[in-house]
Parts: structure tokens; sequence; C-alpha cells
């Protein structure tokens, strides 16, 4: 088992990522192509994993789905690399989630939104130490959407919820980001968590955030890797090559329609030969011409 520490430890450093999760031609889950798709990027080597993550498609999955996930995420990657699972939406749900991922051994939890409704801060913060102690994995907190903490409140649940042990920014509110990193110190590991992440990456190293987590690593493992090591060598050329010919003009084709930046992942796995099969609604595909427009950025690669 890897304690709370210890996965704090290894979420300072590193390229992470959300591996897309494999459904069938019905949209069911396919556990075999997913645990062939983790064998292919294991040796890649990133630092962690996140199973039913967003890219994966947390929020369409049923409970019993997410166990499969996990499971195969962990049986797969156990001894190579930690396994972190996605748990959200109501409170309630949320622990369920949570509690079944500690059950199939997943080494932490992301805690992504609880959907939909706005919430006051004291209520989210209620929801988050809810879902904290009804584990004794760690947790790293998706600070996204309507889930929305301030440096003051974070500091509360640190103190109450010791597994509490990462900060995820998918805001980009630059001024709580840096309330949240000089209050908080070394209490947290903190993420880059905007999509894409790439494009934010050497900015928010500079905000004393290292670590973020990667979805083209999907299907451009060693083009991610690379970029990772320069953002992290203060190599601005290779970073700057690399925005220009592949991370630019993928977010065009991303920001078309919502919800593009977890199918464009998978149409991007589709292209390299490791297909994941459709998303499921209320996701749609890239469509045949966008498609072909993805492949041409990565044949250029």
């Amino acid at each position: 088992m890897t304690t709370c520490q210890e996965l704090k430890d290894i979420l300072k450093d590193g390229l992470l990522s959300f591996p897309v999760t494999d459904f069938d031609a019905q949209g069911d889950f396919d556990p075999k192509g997913y645990r062939a798709r983790l064998e292919w990027l294991m040796p890649y080597g990133a630092r962690a994993l996140f199973a039913a993550g967003g890219t994966g498609e947390y929020f369409s999955l049923t409970l019993d789905d997410f166990s499969k996930v996990v499971r195969t995420a962990v049986e797969t990657c156990r001894g190579h690399t930690p396994i972190l699972a996605g748990a959200g939406g109501p409170t309630r749900n949320a622990i369920a989630f949570a509690q079944e991922a500690q059950r199939q051994g997943a080494a932490g939890l992301l805690l992504m939104p609880h959907y939909l409704t706005e919430a006051p801060e004291d209520g989210i913060a209620a929801h988050v130490k809810e879902v904290c102690q009804s584990v004794e994995i760690g947790v790293v907190i998706y600070n996204r959407g309507q889930c929305r903490l301030s440096a003051s409140v974070l500091e509360r649940l640190a103190d109450e919820c010791p597994n509490l042990i990462g900060f995820k920014d998918g805001v980009g509110d630059i001024e709580n980001m840096v309330r949240v990193r000089r209050r908080l110190g070394d209490r947290f590991s903190y993420l880059g968590g905007l999509p894409t992440a790439e494009v934010f990456a050497e900015a928010y190293r500079a905000l004393g955030v290292p670590v973020y987590s990667s979805a083209v690593f999907n299907f451009i493992p060693a083009t991610a890797m690379k970029f990772y090591e320069a953002v992290r060598a203060g190599d601005h050329e290779t970073t700057a090559h690399l925005l220009d010919t592949f991370f630019l003009p993928l977010l065009e084709i991303r920001n078309r329609k919502q919800g593009y930046a977890v199918s464009i992942v998978k149409a991007g796995a589709r292209i390299v030969g490791h297909p994941a099969g459709p998303v499921r609604p209320p996701l749609t595909d890239l469509n045949p011409q966008e498609e072909a427009e993805l492949r041409q950025l990565i044949e250029a690669l």
C-alpha cells in the first residue's frame, strides 16, 4: 500500500495522466482493451495514473463500471505505477465511489466537483470533509466547475482531514492559486489541471505548480514526456516549437465543441492504433474531417 505521505511525495514531481476508458461497440466497458492500453502506456514513465478520471469519462460510469475500471488499473499497474481513482457527484455517491476505489486498491482519489447545483463554500467544504473522512487513502481535490475553494477554507480542511494531500487547479484563477500555494506551502502537492495542460505548464511552474496531468499522453506519450522534460529543464525552444506546431493547432480543433477535450483524446488513440471505442453520451466523437485534421498534426510529429 502507498501511504498518504508517500503519495503526496510521488505527486510532487513527474508527469501524470488520465487514461481514457475503453468501451466496446455497444458502449460497454472493455477490460481487455483497457488492460492493453495501460500495458502500452506504463513504460513511458508517467509518475501516476488517474483511472476513471475526467478523460476516463467518470461522469458517465456506473458504480459497477467504475469498480471494474479501477480494479483492472490496479491489477495491471501493481508494483509499477500508482493508481488514483476519480470520485465525484453528490456527496453520498462520491463516498460510495471513494470507498469502492479504496476497496479495489487505489492509492488515492481525485475528488471531482459535486456537479450542477451552486453551493456555498462552507457547504462544499462539508462535502469534501465527508468524502475525505470516509476513506483512509490520500485525496487530491479538483478545484474546477462548481467546486471552488479559497486558501483559508483549504487550510481548515487540511487540519481536519490529514489524508487531504493535494490541490489540482482547473479554474485558472491566478490570484487564488498564488494564495493557496503561499498559504498551504508543503502541506499539499500542487497539480495543474487546466485542459490542455501543456499550454499552461510553464506559467503554472512559475507559480510553484510543477506537476500536471497530460491528456495527450494517451496517444503521443513520447512527445508528452519530451514536453514535460523540456518544461522542467527550462528548454523554451522545445516547448515553443511543440506549442506552435502541435498544441495550439490541437486546441483549435478541441475548442469547436463542448466535451471535445475528451473526444479528441479518444480520436488520437484511434489514429495511433490504440482505439478505445466511442465516447458515451452526452459527449460526441469528432467528425471525420476533424479526425483527419488531428491525424495530420500527429503525423507531422
